[in-house]
């Protein structure tokens, strides 16, 4: 019986590492593994005694691109738990913050992690050495940092921001400060539309998938920090049925968690993809215009077509934030206090962070202090599906030379631009044929 194997030490263009294993026999997929075998990072543990102000700040440090999602669920969670309501004009000054958030990741996923999958190159640094494509990184830095911009002026910086508080925001900014920031976003929204043309002219592997698409809904908004859980199969419930619908469980091959559906047991998606086509006719009209002039035809099935659903997402942060500028009134007080003596409580949230659903839950004693606390990351989320996809994507793809076939399977898991730093930061490529 013959056998192939390919190792890969580290897979590129993925935030953070980890190990994919695919077993074929006789032409047969016999068993895929993606392990996340970094040890467990304990954050749930380290906020136990802390106190609802720290637990903001430390789930920030998580991950250090998405820093304002795990910010955004645990002061939903901790104001729920608490009773605390917020002064009127933060609920848009989060949105805008989230905004800021979501320029930054997904410029980087589109131009930087997964783009060289489709134009044959190894990196944006490969990229920028065509004299062809320079200009293309040159103006992908550049939207990146008005992200990073518009967050420090609202976080105090653009890594890990510091303002977000149970309440509100310890200082928000003068709108002078975000009227500054007006024409770069211009820049940028304009440039987000050209991206999305440019993605639609990309060859995307022919692979669609019967995904169950999960993700928040609102009645009025494109969701970002509320809403309610709802699915592409007919799930609709308020975020404190998360833990009813949604289980976590060990897999022998990794020290990350699978989540899977109560009940039936299967995966299902969350993340770009999964919010344009649950929520598409609430993304913002240049969104929505971008998506005709290109014919995109919902619902999208193909995982790779990720890259369109973030241009399009691209396309609305730009343009909301422009929106929520100029219709900034900055919120005094900021906050809101919590209330003393404390209270006891437990609350839990979701916000849609850049890669998908983020699940956060605190109980707080009766000194005012973190009992428990479970957060459930997107990654985490997709975990099972991505290998699901691996099941029925490699036996298409056998017929290829095995380095191709390799590649392939790299730009799948790409796809869902896995934030696995969150549990890992090694991802080894074991593709064994026997």
């Amino acid at each position: 019986m013959a056998e192939r194997r390919i190792n890969v030490d580290y897979l590129a263009r993925v935030e953070g590492e980890g190990a994919l294993r695919v077993v074929i026999k006789d032409d047969r997929v016999t068993d895929v593994q993606l392990n996340i075998f970094e040890p467990p990072r304990f954050f749930e543990a380290f906020l136990r005694g802390r106190t609802p102000q720290e637990t903001v700040d430390i789930t920030a440090r998580i991950c250090g691109i998405c820093p304002v999602a795990y910010q955004m669920s645990a002061a939903h969670a901790l104001e729920k738990a608490l009773g605390v309501t917020p002064p009127p004009g933060v609920r848009a000054l989060r949105r805008l913050l989230y905004c800021g958030e979501y320029i930054e990741s997904h410029v980087l996923h589109i131009f930087m992690l997964h783009a060289p999958d489709f134009i044959g190159h190894e990196s944006a640094i490969s990229m920028a050495t065509d004299p062809a494509l320079r200009p293309l990184v040159e103006q992908a830095l550049r939207m990146k940092k008005i992200g990073n911009h518009l967050v420090t002026v609202i976080g105090g910086r653009e890594i890990h921001p510091v303002s977000a508080c149970v309440g509100g925001f310890y200082r928000a900014p003068r709108k002078s400060e975000l009227v500054a920031l007006v024409p770069d976003l211009e820049w940028g929204l304009e440039r987000a539309v050209e991206a999305v043309r440019w993605a639609a002219t990309l060859d995307y592997p022919d692979f669609t998938a019967d995904y169950e698409f999960v993700s928040l809904s609102h009645p009025d908004e494109y969701p970002y920090n509320e809403g309610r859980v709802v699915s592409s199969r007919g799930l609709d419930i308020p975020i404190e049925e998360y833990e009813r619908h949604f289980l976590e469980e060990h897999v022998e091959h990794s020290n990350a968690l699978h989540s899977r559906r109560a009940g039936s047991k299967t995966s299902y998606m969350v993340g770009p993809l999964a919010r344009v086509n649950l929520n598409f006719d609430r993304l913002s009209p240049r969104a929505q215009s971008a998506a005709r002039d290109i014919a995109l035809t919902l619902p999208v099935r193909n995982p790779f077509m990720s890259l369109l659903a973030r241009g399009l997402e691209l396309v609305h942060a730009y343009e909301e934030a422009l929106q929520l500028i100029a219709s900034y009134v900055e919120p005094v007080p900021s906050r809101s206090p919590i209330p003393t003596p404390p209270r006891a409580g437990e609350g839990a949230h979701a916000t849609e962070a850049p890669r998908g659903l983020l699940y956060h839950r605190y109980t707080v004693d009766a000194a005012g202090l973190i009992a428990g606390a479970r957060i459930v990351p997107p990654t985490a989320q997709n975990l099972r599906r991505m290998e699901d996809d691996l099941w029925q994507y490699v036996p298409g793809v056998l017929a290829l030379p095995l380095e191709e076939a390799t590649l392939r399977c790299e730009q799948l898991v790409r796809s869902y631009d896995p934030c696995i730093s969150c549990a890992t930061h090694f991802l080894k490529l074991d593709l064994e044929r026997e």
